[in-house]
């Protein structure tokens, strides 16, 4: 099992997301859960597209964390 990091993002309408580790995987949803659930089945599906075409599953590469700094 893999753990992919994703970054999410308030917009006007709501949220988006998208993972760093996998190149054009994002959705959008209402709610921050909502946007969750759905970036979840967004990597699962990206990664069967991987399996289905016989190619390798990144493996996670992007960390975050966060950096207090004087405003």
């Amino acid at each position: 099992m893999n753990r992919y990091l994703i970054v999410i993002e308030e917009t006007e309408t709501g949220y988006s997301a998208y993972s760093p580790d996998l190149d054009g995987c994002v959705a959008t949803g209402a709610t921050r859960k909502e946007v969750e659930k759905r970036m979840k089945e967004a990597i699962e599906f990206h990664l069967e597209g991987f399996r289905a075409e016989n190619l390798p599953i990144p493996k996670p590469h992007s960390f975050s964390t966060y950096l207090e700094v004087s405003a």
